[in-house]
């Protein structure tokens, strides 16, 4: 978010998407940063109780940032196993029910078969999300982020995807980890963002689907998201960069073909990309930036069931938003 605001000129301290009305009908949870968590707005009102009386539930992005992985042929990890524990049980306390340990895989470095970096990642999946996260009392979300940087097929990210999300169950159930006990965040399986051929949203879903019927073990359940919408088991899916249309449309189709659950959506750039355009850090846009959100949560609540239409969408929400490269 800092990174966005910066690109309308504002400092990360504004309350605009966590205060808007109405958000709490399409939305169920909100990531925060550790800073966040303990902001409140210029009238004292901390922001995790915004999101409580819209009945959002507030999380916690709980690493701090990526670094280089020696040795691994620039494949990069995430730091913050240091204090975790106390850090956990410090997010519960302040309001925080789960949390999210972001890591990423670049795929070219896959195809040049050096795993080093991805089963180290494994390991810090096992040490952050079921001995610091769990013990606290945060649901963790496992989310290792396959990139989209690249001019490969989708076939590719496909085999990538397969052998990654293999290799995450493998160290899972290796250390005894309960696989009741998660929830899971996937890339979608799309084409690299400068493969020549762009993929159509029933492809990327059945391609996405796919991988999931693959790799995903039948106990693996879906979270709180299923107490609220009375869903069966549920997967939330990374917007990576697509454009807000294309990453509603993607949902859409996933939720239109036969699958055994209920795909639900976590995206920041694909929510809020028109808003800050709209609202650009004007205290009289306010309302119409947030007017704009609900039409993007709106959008997307109706693709997780498999009922959106593209159609009067603006043309700013279809405009592609991958960066290369890019890291938070």
């Amino acid at each position: 978010m800092r990174k966005e605001l910066a690109s309308i000129g504002l400092d990360n301290t504004d309350k605009l998407l966590l205060t808007t009305p109405g958000l709490g009908e399409y939305i169920s949870g909100a990531i925060l940063f550790e800073e966040t968590l303990y902001q409140s707005t210029t009238d004292g009102k901390k922001f995790v109780d915004c999101l409580r009386d819209e009945n959002i539930v507030p999380g916690i992005k709980v690493d701090k940032g990526l670094v280089p992985l020696p040795g691994s042929n620039n494949e990069s990890w995430c730091q913050g196993l240091d204090g975790l524990a106390s850090r956990s049980a410090e997010y519960y306390k302040q309001g925080a029910r789960f949390a999210k340990w972001r890591t990423v895989v670049v795929l070219r470095l896959w195809l040049l078969k050096k795993q080093l970096g991805v089963s180290l990642v494994m390991l810090q999946f096992l040490r952050c999300f079921y001995v610091s996260i769990q013990e606290n009392g945060l649901v963790p979300i496992v989310e290792p982020e396959i990139l989209l940087d690249g001019d490969h097929p989708i076939e590719r990210t496909l085999e990538v995807a397969e052998r990654v999300w293999a290799e995450v169950f493998y160290y899972l159930a290796e250390n005894n980890v309960t696989f009741e006990g998660i929830l899971l965040k996937p890339s979608m399986v799309t084409p690299g963002a400068e493969h020549k051929e762009k993929a159509s949203p029933d492809t990327i879903a059945k391609y996405t689907l796919t991988m999931l019927r693959r790799r995903v073990p039948p106990a693996v359940p879906g979270s709180w998201v299923v107490l609220v919408q009375k869903q069966s088991e549920t997967w939330k899916f990374l917007s990576g960069g697509q454009s807000e249309v294309e990453a509603t449309l993607n949902l859409n189709a996933m939720n239109q073909s036969p699958n055994p659950w209920h795909v639900s959506f976590s995206y920041a750039r694909a929510l809020q990309n028109t808003v800050l355009k709209k609202w650009q850090g004007r205290p009289e846009n306010v309302e119409a930036a947030q007017k704009a959100l609900l039409v993007r949560a709106k959008a997307n609540s109706l693709a997780q069931l498999g009922k959106y239409s593209a159609e009067g969408e603006n043309e700013e929400a279809k405009k592609g938003m991958f960066v290369k490269g890019y890291t938070y």
